[in-house]
């Protein structure tokens, strides 16, 4: 893999039914930053792919979302790990673009970015519109347990979606990734 692509409420901190409205409510879940240094050290790019419709919604504005990203840019840094690139989509469910998942257009994004093709790039999430993003893009899927994910996989995988590994966590995920490189 050259470019790993991470969802970030429910994979590097934690999902909130109510989602992340300040920097207070973003926690980390435990050893996300230390998986993304490990694919840091490793040599992969690793970019954010994030809804945030708290934003088209009106719940927040982009100065509240982006100092939310410069604690996880901090919690990041503190285990000496960064994000390549930040892709965001914030239009709201009732009037998605291209951009926000499941549509395939970030991951497209930061794939035309690092210029790296479907089959060198990965996406990492906890959600279904993860997964069918990454189907849409043609890239290599992972549901992680953390957040929505062990719901995801009780209410079952659509088989159309392909073969999709299922870890505990991010950490469990870049351990297994990193074994096969």
């Amino acid at each position: 893999m050259r470019l790993v692509l991470l969802d970030r409420d429910g994979v590097l901190n934690e999902d909130r039914p109510d989602s992340v409205k300040s920097p207070g409510e973003l926690v980390m879940i435990d050893g996300a930053a230390s998986a993304v240094a490990r694919l840091n050290a490793a040599g992969m790019k690793v970019a954010l792919v994030t809804n945030q419709a708290v934003v088209g919604r009106g719940i927040i504005d982009t100065d509240m979302l982006a100092r939310i990203h410069e604690k996880l840019f901090d919690a990041l840094a503190r285990e000496k790990a960064r994000l390549d690139s930040v892709h965001i989509a914030t239009d709201p469910p009732g009037a998605p673009s291209q951009r926000r998942k499941p549509a395939p257009g970030m991951l497209r994004e930061a794939m035309e970015k690092w210029r790296a093709t479907p089959a060198e790039t990965m996406m990492i999430g906890d959600d279904l519109k993860d997964l069918e993003a990454a189907h849409a893009a043609g890239v290599n899927a992972a549901l992680v347990r953390t957040g929505k994910g062990a719901k995801v996989q009780a209410g079952g995988i659509p088989p159309h979606l392909g073969p999709i590994c299922v870890y505990d966590s991010l950490a469990h995920a870049v351990d297994q990734l990193l074994s096969r490189t």
